[in-house]
């Protein structure tokens, strides 16, 4: 089974994935989709004016791919990644927890005090390929506010589910959840 979803002028056929005996997702994967990546960055740099942050995060690993190229695209110098482990390379390691859909159990993300000193008085747009139950989102506006920087902007290729209906994030597409037997949830 798949969904058809429309995105950044794009066509992509998304496997329907089981997440519980309940909930099954539409699977947005920008890993190996080079023209996918590059439309959703233009359009995601689209969604907030360039002068009104100084620096782009995301959190590993789907997201990579959209961040490097947003930054590509917009001639950032810099952006920073929350790691999913502490890194022999991060001095001092500042971490949260994290909740997804799409992970099993909890998870921590973490950020370096080098990173955290250069996040410290900036504005961070947050970005991610999906937003669903807002836990990774949550978790990187906590790593954020830790190093004492704020969030200027929430965006992400996709809202799922009910994260299409919350006002504090901007997205290019929604995107359904599904039933067992592929239809859309109602």
């Amino acid at each position: 089974m798949t969904y058809t979803m429309n995105v950044a002028g794009l066509t992509r056929e998304l496997p329907i994935c089981k997440v519980t005996d309940d909930l099954y997702i539409g699977a947005f994967i920008c890993f190996g989709d080079a023209e996918l990546t590059v439309a959703c960055a233009r359009e995601l740099l689209k969604l907030v004016p360039a002068g009104s942050y100084d620096y782009m995060f995301t959190a590993e690993a789907k997201s990579i791919p959209l961040i490097h190229e947003m930054a590509r695209q917009s001639g950032a110098k810099k952006y920073f990644i929350a790691r999913k482990g502490p890194k022999a390379y991060m001095p001092d390691p500042i971490h949260v927890e994290d909740q997804s859909i799409t992970t099993a159990g909890v998870q921590k993300l973490y950020l370096g005090r080098d990173d955290a000193d250069l996040i410290r008085g900036k504005r961070i747009m947050i970005m991610d390929d999906v937003i669903s139950t807002g836990g990774s989102l949550h978790a990187m506006e906590e790593l954020v506010k830790m190093a004492g920087g704020t969030v200027a902007a929430k965006v992400a290729v996709l809202a799922e589910g009910d994260a299409q209906n919350r006002d504090d994030i901007k997205f290019l597409a929604p995107l359904p959840v599904f039933n067992a037997d592929g239809t859309v949830k109602g």
